[in-house]
């Protein structure tokens, strides 16, 4: 009775998204795992959409959140306290970068980290333009929707902020729009929602030089790729390039909304003169998501996770292998079935099997089935989602 009062007040008071959403109702979730209230459980495929990196409810973090809820919890508006949380984590996440981006602005989602991460580049070279790239996701606010390259997504929100200018991902010919007027390129590392797209090392090495010569910073926007679930921290360090600003969110909580954009001090100065408080948040950098978010980075930094990931990724490519092309990079994974409707019948199809197995869709690359499961995902939980795509899919 409680599970059917749920259904029927989810679909009467929570503002929808789609027209038919999933509408799973889950009353715990543990590891890759999460359990319906008849106790059947899920085996969970894309981690909240790369949210969930340590899987659910990891006890570190678990740890790390009642130790902080025991301390305080909000106690101003950001900036203006020194919290022990938020300046852990910042100290943890300049080391990340060898202390190049030394500074690190919290936030609360990765659209707001794009949104302060937009001003900053502008306030910084006193230039408008932001280059982003065709077929991109950086959140859904105006400023991330205007960057975003998904145009069927804007019309019903215009006129969105002026100043995007968007050339294609990984065409090093299309590197000559980069100018004398733009204050920064808002690129993905790998597309996500484009459905895993990435671009030669050329391309990266022409694409710094290029910011370089016209004075215009380089943000790469991290949200999906960075905490480990490509193989490497951040993505970035498997390209060779250095980036002026790094822009992150989903993984970096351990599943609490937090978000940031990491720079230089130079450059993040520009933040808090002409005017004063050029950025404010209330709730950014909360202490109790910055302690598990902490925790995640301390896990990930002292067990091999992040080091097992491209085995893992092999895993799930030699066994998709007879389905259909795996694009991935590390843990961040897009299968191609053919078309939306197969994408979403595989999906219903998985989430009746036994076990069920949940996965997703790509906003912009309907013929492609998201896969971006926990980090700690074992060889044989693997084989179990092998298994149950291959049957789906046949």
């Amino acid at each position: 009775m409680a599970h059917a009062t749920n259904r029927a007040l989810f679909f009467a008071h929570q503002a929808q998204t789609t027209p038919e959403p999933l509408a799973l109702e889950i009353t715990r979730a543990e590891g890759c795992w999460m359990y319906r209230p008849d106790g059947t459980r899920v085996l969970d495929l894309i981690s909240g959409i790369s949210v969930s990196n340590l899987g659910h409810r990891h006890p570190a973090v678990v740890a790390a959140i009642h130790q902080q809820v025991d301390t305080y919890l909000h106690l101003l508006v950001y900036g203006e306290v020194v919290q022990t949380p938020q300046v852990q984590l910042a100290q943890a996440l300049a080391a990340t970068t060898g202390g190049r981006l030394g500074q690190v602005y919290f936030v609360s989602s990765g659209s707001e980290a794009i949104e302060g991460a937009i001003k900053l580049a502008k306030r910084h070279t006193g230039r408008y333009q932001i280059v982003s790239c065709r077929q991109a996701y950086h959140g859904s606010t105006h400023g991330a929707l205007a960057a975003g390259g998904g145009e069927g997504y804007k019309p019903g929100y215009l006129p969105l902020v002026p100043g995007f200018k968007h050339i294609r991902h990984g065409v090093l010919e299309d590197l000559d729009r980069i100018g004398c007027r733009t204050a920064a390129v808002l690129i993905e590392p790998v597309q996500g929602e484009a459905g895993v797209r990435d671009a030669s090392p050329a391309y990266w090495q022409a694409l710094r030089q290029r910011c370089t010569d016209m004075g215009a910073l380089l943000m790469v926007d991290e949200i999906q790729t960075g905490y480990g679930r490509t193989g490497t921290f951040w993505h970035y360090q498997q390209l060779g390039i250095e980036p002026d600003v790094i822009v992150t969110a989903k993984g970096m909580g351990g599943g609490m909304p937090l978000g940031a954009f990491m720079a230089a001090e130079s450059v993040m100065a520009s933040l808090k003169a002409n005017p004063l408080l050029g950025h404010i948040t209330t709730f950014g950098g909360h202490p109790v998501c910055c302690a598990a978010g902490l925790a995640t980075l301390n896990v990930l930094q002292n067990s091999d996770l992040i080091a097992q990931v491209p085995h893992k990724a092999r895993r799930f490519a030699q066994g998709l292998a007879p389905i259909g092309e795996l694009r991935h990079a590390g843990l961040l994974m897009a299968l191609e079935v053919g078309s939306f409707e197969r994408v979403l019948a595989i999906q219903k199809r998985l989430l009746e099997a036994n076990p069920a197995v949940l996965t997703d869709w790509f906003l912009y690359c309907d013929t492609a089935l998201r896969l971006a499961p926990p980090l700690t995902i074992s060889d044989h939980e693997i084989d179990l989602a092998v298994e149950a795509i291959r049957a789906a899919v046949s």
